[in-house]
């Protein structure tokens, strides 16, 4: 599926697109698609499937939902049944929202700076507030993924050392219309420094749609417990 990239025009992605013939493969190259292309995205919607490996236990957890996110530093990811948790920052705090386990009665809603949490970080090119090229030193990996043969991955290490993670990889589509490139990624994984891999694939991808600011508003339900660590 093609893109337009007038700077407020509404696009959507639905799931592939053709890779550049030709393309060489040169990180700058593929990293400089992404980052100019999502400087000129205000709002993104998309559903995700998240797969989170923690390596203590040597467990897969599997969850799904819907993720928004606009700039400058808001988002939200509304996690489906039996999840069921939310996660929104409206740029300057992080709300979680974690629902009872079987036995309680109350959930609870946590709050934090965005700083402090691995979402916001990692996503910070998608909120407006980071800068791949000035980040991150980047490389490409060779990979035989089926999903992504005509794409590209990206391995990104950030400059300065970060709690949060410890490299970021993303699977990046090139898609071409009317002679211009856009690098966008459909998949992001994220490593910490003891092992554990947090990825989400994402689908059904819409840009610069209109989102009200409102949407990055929450209120959870009566009687949840607030927690401030």
């Amino acid at each position: 599926m093609g893109l337009g990239f007038a700077l407020l025009a509404p696009l959507a992605l639905g799931g592939g697109g053709a890779a550049q013939q030709g393309e060489p493969l040169d990180p700058a190259v593929v990293v400089g698609l992404v980052q100019s292309f999502y400087d000129q995205t205000k709002t993104l919607q998309a559903e995700f499937e998240q797969t989170r490996y923690t390596r203590l236990y040597d467990r897969y957890d599997r969850a799904q939902g819907k993720v928004v996110f606009k700039k400058p530093g808001m988002m939200r990811w509304d996690y489906a049944q039996p999840n069921g948790q939310v996660f929104v920052s409206n740029g300057k705090k992080l709300l979680i929202y974690q629902p009872p386990e079987e036995g309680e009665k109350r959930g609870q809603l946590i709050e934090r700076a965005v700083d402090e949490d691995q979402l916001p970080s990692a996503f910070s090119f998608l909120l407006g507030s980071g800068s791949l090229e000035k980040d991150f030193d980047v490389r490409l990996l060779e990979h035989d993924n089926d999903k992504f043969k005509d794409g590209h991955v990206l391995q990104l290490i950030p400059r300065r050392p970060t709690p949060n993670y410890e490299q970021l990889v993303f699977y990046v589509r090139t898609l071409t219309q009317g002679g211009k490139r856009a690098g966008v990624v459909q998949r992001v994984l994220i490593i910490d420094s003891a092992g554990n891999r947090n990825r989400f694939d994402f689908s059904k991808i819409k840009f610069n749609r209109d989102v009200p600011d409102k949407r990055f508003s929450y209120r959870p339900p009566k009687g949840t417990e607030t927690v401030t660590p």
